[in-house]
């Protein structure tokens, strides 16, 4: 971490970079987090949720959540939902991805417990990342909620796992595409011109596309709103 920010703060100039460390599949961890950047920063320009993993195998983090779930998608709606107030005319990007239009979305099963597939469940909570991007969008017009699909991109994605996704991620790394190219699309949606009036937008390449029809689904962001705020220990106003 401290030689990110010793990047960071070489490619801005010696700018002002803190670091903040959480382990994101605990909501209590993303809490802690939360009350940091409150506590430091009066106001927030833009926040990136870009954490995310493929697991193999389900698991359950000490607080009775699905891994995945709990990484992808509840961490992300638990910081936004906490920094809301530091987000007012703010940006708000969240990384989806493609893979979301393999995810299948079943309000009484979140969190995996009837069957488990490593890519069903990783495209069902990039389809949350969507779901929950609009829904923002509808419930906080005071700032700018958008996701993307960055392509697959040549990171350390997938190789967290031994077995088959990280041979899979280790063979197909040449022809996935560079980190720098992955990121233009968050660039372009937390820092241009261009993107400013956006809210609520799926957006790959820097061109707002169509997601899935579940991706689309009203009544489901609303749904999926309401069970993760339960989940997280936030009333439903608290979240809205």
């Amino acid at each position: 971490m401290k030689a990110v920010a010793g990047e960071a703060r070489a490619a801005a100039s010696g700018a002002s970079v803190h670091e903040h460390v959480a382990d994101l599949t605990l909501m209590a961890d993303v809490r802690r987090l939360a009350d940091e950047l409150r506590h430091r920063h009066e106001r927030i320009d833009v926040l990136a949720n870009n954490a995310g993993a493929l697991f193999a195998s389900r698991t359950q983090t000490p607080e009775g959540l699905e891994r995945t779930f709990a990484l992808n998608h509840l961490a992300p709606f638990l910081l936004t939902s906490l920094l809301r107030e530091r987000l007012r005319g703010g940006r708000v990007v969240t990384t989806s991805s493609d893979a979301h239009q393999s995810g299948r979305l079943d309000l009484e099963d979140l969190q995996s417990q009837e069957s488990y597939s490593a890519m069903r469940v990783y495209g069902t909570s990039k389809l949350c990342n969507i779901l929950f991007t609009r829904e923002l969008a509808r419930r906080a017009p005071e700032l700018h909620a958008n996701c993307f699909h960055p392509g697959v991109v040549r990171t350390g994605f997938g190789k967290n796992e031994n077995g088959i996704w990280k041979v899979l991620t280790t063979l197909g790394a040449p022809f996935f595409r560079s980190p720098e190219r992955g990121a233009r699309s968050l660039v372009w949606l937390s820092l241009s011109d261009e993107a400013a009036s956006l809210s609520g937008a799926y957006v790959q390449d820097e061109k707002v596309l169509a997601p899935s029809a579940q991706a689309q689904d009203d009544a489901l962001a609303a749904g999926l709103w309401e069970r993760s705020a339960q989940l997280v220990g936030l009333t439903p106003d608290a979240a809205s």
